[in-house]
């Protein structure tokens, strides 16, 4: 029970400190005097403490008699927070030990419901000898009777006096109810708070009402739970025991709580303002609460799972500590060579991007193809590399410039056109080379061939005139040529065949170099021996 007491106790001087640091307007400064009016202060001396809600804020000054005969305390806050006083304070004298020493115990201002308007301040006298203090009157003070005196009223001859006081005071005060009612109010204070208890309860006789008739399913969970009530109660001595060893740093603690409070006060603000802004997303996280308490399972066996994965990966920090050390000095070789590459690795950047944008890679290709196409033919002896021997009026030497030797070519059509026209291209080269150039230039060889058994008969018609006729090279210069063949190459610029030694355009002389000649054009693209 006193644990619980105890308990009781610390609670409450918790809420009167918090009230009384709520409710002070700027927390007032030290030196802030009260005189406060007795009834009596007996065994009351100057130096002796002040308290309020049990925490030491300052002393009593000195003692004076007033003219009506009382007695006026003056005490003296020291701690800053303390000094705002309201007319409805009150203040009581209290034992301070065994020994008789005595302190005074004051409220500043009585508890109100929040957002209750404040009582004015208490006044400060203007004049007199108490000028400069702010004076309590003696209806709002108390002094408890003493314990001693209590004691001494058992013995003799004490007990005696106090039967002869009572026999005569009910003789001398008969007829004075009234000022008895007064000076039993002045002598006990107990009384004067027993009345305002009285009188709160009248005012809340439907919440006590309501109260008696709801204690009975508030208190069934309570007796079905009565076990963990009394671990609590038990739980509860023990945090009261540690508390009062504590005590002294509970003081210290209560008197920085007006200004902690002070500073907490904008942070709650933004706090308010952080909750409001988090109650979307705290009802999105609430939707999606299942979800992550499965997570929050599954995440287990990972987790054990882990442990050794991360034991072991602890144990590599050693040795990976080693060689990061070791490798320190490559790392600022690799600093110094990426500095000094950069210029490189710039124009080498600007090269790349250079043969990426101007098709240098699609060259590359086309020239590996063509070199591996002409260097794919395989006959009896091996591989062999296509070549052909160009013998035209432009492979001689000549001091003077021949407009037919010009290097500019034109396309495909064009210059089929023109060798079908005349027999050779805008360059003078023959119609064998012409179809070589159709072949690389993306047409088949079916295609080239098929164009050139077309125009054979046309070509052979024309022989004997000589504009339409190929350059004759000797067959024994020619793949398939024999050694036997009586043909001649004809002479430069003639334009036209040797004649056989019949006269005649179809004679045999004719016949083996135009099969040279598709001998020739078969080796070169690849289609015949």
């Amino acid at each position: 029970m006193r644990r619980v007491l105890g308990i009781a106790l610390t609670l409450v001087a918790c809420s009167a400190g918090l009230l009384l640091a709520t409710g002070a307007s700027d927390g007032g400064s030290a030196g802030y005097k009260v005189t406060a009016i007795f009834n009596n202060a007996f065994s009351v001396i100057p130096g002796e403490d002040l308290k309020i809600a049990g925490v030491k804020v300052g002393k009593i000054e000195s003692l004076d008699v007033t003219k009506d005969q009382k007695a006026a305390v003056v005490v003296r806050v020291d701690q800053a927070g303390f000094g705002d006083w309201r007319a409805d304070a009150t203040c009581t004298i209290r034992p301070q030990s065994l020994i008789g020493e005595k302190f005074v115990e004051c409220t500043p201002t009585q508890p109100r419901p929040v957002g209750a308007q404040p009582p004015p301040l208490l006044p400060e006298a203007k004049s007199g000898p108490y000028k400069g203090t702010h004076v309590l009157p003696a209806t709002q003070t108390s002094r408890p009777i003493d314990i001693d005196l209590l004691n001494n009223i058992l013995r003799l001859p004490y007990r005696e006096r106090l039967s002869i006081i009572i026999n005569e005071l009910g003789t001398g005060l008969a007829g004075r109810g009234a000022d008895l009612n007064q000076v039993i109010r002045n002598a006990d204070p107990a009384l004067k708070e027993t009345d305002k208890v009285l009188e709160l309860l009248a005012n809340e006789n439907k919440t006590l009402r309501n109260l008696a008739r709801d204690s009975d399913a508030a208190l069934a969970p309570i007796a079905r739970e009565r076990s963990h009530v009394a671990n609590f109660v038990t739980k509860a001595g023990n945090t009261a025991q540690a508390t009062a060893e504590k005590r002294v740093q509970f003081e210290q603690n209560l008197q920085k709580l007006p200004a902690f409070l002070r500073q907490l006060k904008p942070t709650m603000v933004r706090l308010g303002q952080l909750s409001d802004e988090m109650s979307p997303v705290l009802e999105d996280l609430g939707a999606q609460a299942p979800a992550i308490n499965r997570f929050i399972i599954s995440l287990g066996p990972f987790s054990k799972s882990a442990t050794p994965s991360l034991v072991t990966l602890g144990d590599a920090t050693v040795p990976g500590r080693k060689a990061l050390i070791a490798a320190k000095p490559i790392t600022q070789d690799l600093r110094t060579f990426g500095t000094q590459v950069k210029p490189l690795a710039s124009n080498l950047s600007s090269l790349l991007t250079s043969f990426r944008d101007t098709g240098g890679i699609e060259r590359l290709m086309d020239y590996l193809f063509y070199q591996v196409a002409a260097i794919n033919g395989f006959d009896s002896y091996g591989h062999y590399l296509r070549a052909q021997l160009i013998v035209n009026t432009c492979t001689t030497y000549a001091i003077r410039q021949n407009p037919s030797c010009s290097a500019n070519f034109q396309s495909t059509s064009s210059t089929r056109a023109r060798v079908a026209s005349t027999g050779v291209d805008k360059a003078g080269r023959s119609p064998a080379l012409v179809r070589e150039d159709e072949v690389l230039a993306g047409e088949s060889v079916a295609q080239v061939l098929g164009l050139t058994g077309k125009t054979r008969s046309k070509r052979s018609s024309k022989s004997a005139s000589g504009s339409d006729s190929p350059i004759s090279l000797p067959p024994a210069l020619l793949p398939g040529g024999g050694a036997n063949t009586t043909a001649t190459a004809p002479a430069p610029g003639s334009g036209s065949a040797a004649p056989a030694a019949s006269g005649s355009p179809s004679s045999g002389a004719q016949a083996p170099n135009q099969d040279a000649a598709g001998a020739l054009l078969n080796y070169l693209l690849g289609s015949g021996g």
